[in-house]
């Protein structure tokens, strides 16, 4: 592929601490596989390490890429999916996760580069990035007859002020280089459509970070600033025998439960059910109060694995024994995305899909108006409006997800 000059910069950088900022679909984790190609090959024999959010990313973007880009190379590798490492003619490729800072541990490398750091709460961005630095201590190599100094680098959408404007940008000393890239300067790399379908999924005070590549504030007020009680309401209930689709939040004594009716394709929240005991107690309260109806389930993705109190069966195997049909992904959608999807169909270029009957859903109606951010820049949990915006929440991002951020399919030539 032919670079952007950001990309090149990046991929180039040999400061101690190069940063590539950029919109979704600007080629930044290209360039982070690019950048470590070229360190495999500066430094044969030394090891790299490539940081991923979670496991799943390991297995989608690592697991895949990488062998393909040694295919194509020509160049010998073995993957060990059991360890995530590449052991290749060139040396060790080390495959981890950030979800959890103490398990970056028992290995060192020479270089390392940490792919959509800023997606973390910055105080876990600063434990990671902690961490990391402590694990860069294989002795620096030499290159054509020069000393080829250890290196961290980061390649990540902005999220506001987070950790990434904290350490490249307020608090900036040397050897910690920027490089900022659009979505539009890698437009040739992407799908027709999709910068315009990017327009069209994301509220506009986003689109400055997400397609500009900027650091703005994205925390700034409530979580669901254009709810009005008002204008989303509806006075629509019920109807006898018709589908009902409910989002549902696990938690023991605090339960939740949306219900929705669709009108047209529009969702219309016509029932909740709160502080529910378990997921058993759940689905006794739904069979009772809305017998004769078929039900869809939308709930927390996790409770595939969690079981509810004093139950041998997982709570989606239980709510599928009950006779719903549950609608789950294999893993939940990131907060963030949930709350671009919910926001959408709140109010997005004067139309209002979701609507609530504020006389049948008052918490849910109290919850929008009330949720505000905590310190990380995530939801507040603290004041117990989470549970039923969750419930809400599993449905919305199931049904009608915001366009999906990873376009780039590039192939690269060294």
């Amino acid at each position: 592929m032919s670079f952007t000059p950001a990309q090149a910069a990046f991929v180039s950088s040999m400061e101690p601490f190069p940063a590539f900022v950029g919109g979704f679909g600007s080629g930044k984790t290209a360039a982070a596989i690019a950048r470590i190609m070229r360190l495999k090959r500066m430094c044969p024999g030394q090891d790299v390490a490539y940081y991923l959010p979670t496991y799943g990313l390991v297995e989608d973007i690592a697991f895949q890429r990488f062998p393909a880009m040694f295919d194509r190379l020509g160049l010998g590798y073995k993957l060990n999916r059991q360890t995530a490492t590449l052991q290749t003619d060139l040396g060790r490729i080390i495959f981890r996760t950030m979800d959890n800072p103490d398990r970056i541990v028992g290995f060192e490398v020479a270089h390392s580069i940490l792919d959509e750091l800023d997606t973390l709460p910055i105080e876990k961005a600063r434990n990671v990035w902690n961490k990391v630095i402590a694990r860069n201590r294989q002795k620096a190599s030499t290159a054509g007859g020069k000393s080829v100094a250890n290196t961290v680098a980061v390649s990540t959408t902005p999220e506001g002020f987070r950790f990434v404007h904290e350490r490249w940008v307020k608090n900036k000393v040397p050897g910690y280089e920027l490089f900022r890239a659009k979505t539009m300067d890698n437009a040739a790399n992407l799908p027709d459509g999709y910068i315009d379908n990017l327009r069209n999924s994301y509220p506009t005070a986003l689109l400055a970070a997400y397609l500009e590549g900027e650091f703005v504030n994205l925390t700034a007020g409530s979580v669901y600033a254009e709810f009005d009680r008002a204008l989303n309401a509806t006075t629509e209930t019920v109807k006898p025998g018709e589908t009902l689709h409910i989002g549902m939040d696990f938690n023991v004594a605090h339960g939740a439960a949306v219900i929705h009716v669709l009108r047209g394709d529009d969702p219309h929240a016509v029932a909740e059910l709160t502080d529910v005991f378990d997921t058993p107690a759940m689905i006794g309260l739904i069979k009772r109060d809305f017998a004769g109806h078929p039900v869809m389930i939308y709930p927390d993705a996790s409770g595939g694995n969690r079981k509810s109190n004093n139950a041998s069966e997982s709570d989606l195997a239980l709510l599928r024994a009950a006779g719903f049909r549950v609608c789950s992904s294999p893993a939940n959608p990131a907060v963030k995305d949930r709350v671009l999807s919910f926001n959408a169909m709140i109010h997005k270029d004067g139309n209002r899909r979701y609507r609530v009957n504020p006389e049948r859903c008052p918490q849910l109606v109290e919850s929008l108006e009330k949720q505000a951010y905590d310190k990380h820049g995530e939801p507040d949990k603290s004041g117990g409006l989470d549970h039923i915006l969750d419930g809400a929440g599993y449905f919305v991002a199931y049904r009608y997800p915001i366009v999906k951020r990873t376009a780039t399919v590039t192939s690269l030539t060294f």
